[in-house]
């Protein structure tokens, strides 16, 4: 059986010279360390050529962009699926440095060269509008929480988030107070989604002992002895708030 031929970075070089060339460019190979030029009147083209989309590429192709906006790096088409998530955030990416994407395809004797994505400039206020709700979300999440009780990069452990907080704030509450009601615990300045958190009980820490009244579990209890750190906070503010009201 025939060993199939390793693929090597100078075979995207015929497919990509053909397709610039069927668009009326001069085509020159390894020009002044470019792996490609191409060349139309006075339009230069820059094609950066590796076998696999790397940070190694995208940094060379960055600094081509010194001498023309026109920069494409070129791979060979991936297997990962063009549909998938991690190919379009890779699009992404490439599209945010203003850079041209082209992939050649090879079957059996045959290549063909496919320009994906184009060096445009990258339209930041567009995508900055687009996700304005997720900006929102950060920024009303940040609002939620007391302080930084989580360490970044952390994914596989308990994760602090705005809701788990109020809902420590209002088991410290419940535990320092006794059994209180959603309008008490909302006077001691537990927030707006206490019914619903209190309702929803995603934790399972709240008992409710009669209508509109409720009350920490023994299993909230023992739960909350994890967070010693916002059991502090909110009983140092619970404090103050009694100083206050007393004056």
């Amino acid at each position: 059986m025939k060993e199939k031929k390793k693929l090597q970075e100078v075979d995207l070089y015929k497919p990509i010279q053909r397709y610039f060339s069927g668009e009326g460019y001069e085509v020159y190979g390894e020009v002044k360390d470019c792996d490609i030029v191409a060349v139309k009147e006075e339009e230069l083209v820059i094609i950066e050529l590796k076998l696999t989309l790397s940070v190694d590429l995208l940094i060379q192709a960055a600094k081509r962009q010194r001498l023309t906006n026109q920069v494409y790096i070129a791979i060979p088409k991936p297997k990962v699926r063009m549909k998938s998530k991690q190919w379009a955030d890779k699009c992404q990416l490439i599209k945010r440095l203003e850079l041209g994407l082209i992939v050649v395809s090879f079957s059996g004797n045959r290549s063909t060269a496919d320009i994906l994505i184009h060096p445009i400039p990258y339209n930041r206020t567009k995508g900055t509008a687009r996700n304005k709700l997720k900006r929102e979300a950060i920024l009303k999440e940040i609002s939620g929480r007391s302080a930084d009780f989580n360490v970044g990069g952390s994914n596989r452990t308990k994760i602090m988030t705005a809701y788990k907080e109020n809902c420590i704030q209002i088991a410290c509450l419940l535990n320092k107070m006794g059994p209180l009601s959603p309008k008490a615990l909302k006077y001691l300045g537990a927030g707006d989604k206490i019914p619903s958190i209190l309702t929803k009980n995603y934790y399972g820490w709240f008992d409710r002992i009669k209508r509109g009244t409720y009350i920490l579990n023994e299993k909230g209890k023992l739960e909350m002895q994890e967070y010693q750190d916002l059991i502090k906070y909110y009983l140092e503010k619970l404090e103050l708030r009694d100083g206050g009201d007393s004056n």
